[in-house]
């Protein structure tokens, strides 16, 4: 192991079926054959850090001192960069960066900037993420900085997906969830948008790119934790900072 490499602090937990995605992908996405060659992860798994949709909303207690306490025992644990596998709760980032006095990397801000890099032309983006990330505005103010529209969905249909994002969380990823999943990205296409954007990580355990280019949905998906796993990759292998420049 190179002395540029750096320890992985992971809050996770949010839900534990996204958090195994995401460590999955991690292992799949590094260039190791043996196992002195994979990244050194501390994961924080924590299911009972309050509701982030109902924090956000105002109907629970909020989930900042938990994520604050994870990002603190992360650190104490010697990770030297976090990320969250969770979108909502970015909505409470602020208490995350002010209990550590290390780099936190925005799964909210890695994804738009991959979205922006991958299709630099787009002005419209669709964005299926839970209740808490939208009222919060994250994905909307972080494209409107770059003067590109968002488009969610709306009245029942963001209702739809939560209980479809609910589903998964309770294990159900099967026809009748990906089906219903599939019609809301339908919607946000038909509203304009020119690329998809999981923004929630129980998403892509339901969507992928081959699944809407099988059901002939031609839309370009960006996928969250694609996105977050990548740059976990890149910092952890110490190819880039934690921070991104900008």
């Amino acid at each position: 192991m190179t002395s540029a490499r750096r320890v992985v602090g992971v809050l996770g937990g949010l839900g534990p079926a996204a958090t195994l995605d995401f460590f999955a992908k991690v292992l799949a996405a590094t260039p190791a054959v043996r196992d002195q060659e994979h990244l050194h992860l501390i994961l924080d798994v924590d299911p009972g850090v309050p509701d982030r949709n109902d924090a956000v909303a105002g109907r629970g207690p909020s989930p900042a001192p938990e994520l604050a306490a994870m990002a603190r025992r992360l650190e104490g644990a010697g990770a030297d960069f976090l990320v969250m596998v969770c979108n909502a709760a970015h909505a409470f980032q602020d208490a995350i960066e002010e209990a550590v006095t290390v780099p936190f990397v925005s799964i909210v801000d890695e994804t738009v900037q991959a979205t922006l890099a991958s299709r630099p032309e787009v002005r419209c983006v669709g964005v299926l993420a839970a209740e808490g990330a939208l009222d919060a505005g994250l994905y909307q103010r972080a494209f409107a900085a770059h003067d590109v529209v968002v488009v969610v969905p709306e009245g029942e249909d963001r209702d739809v997906f939560m209980e479809l994002m609910y589903a998964i969380k309770a294990g159900d990823t099967g026809d009748t969830v990906r089906a219903g999943m599939l019609r809301l990205a339908r919607l946000l296409a038909e509203a304009g948008a020119q690329v998809l954007v999981a923004g929630c990580t129980e998403v892509p355990l339901v969507l992928s790119q081959e699944v809407l280019d099988a059901e002939g949905l031609g839309l370009p998906l960006v996928n969250s934790t694609d996105v977050l796993v990548a740059s976990t990759v890149a910092i952890g292998l110490g190819e880039r900072p934690a921070h991104r420049a900008g």
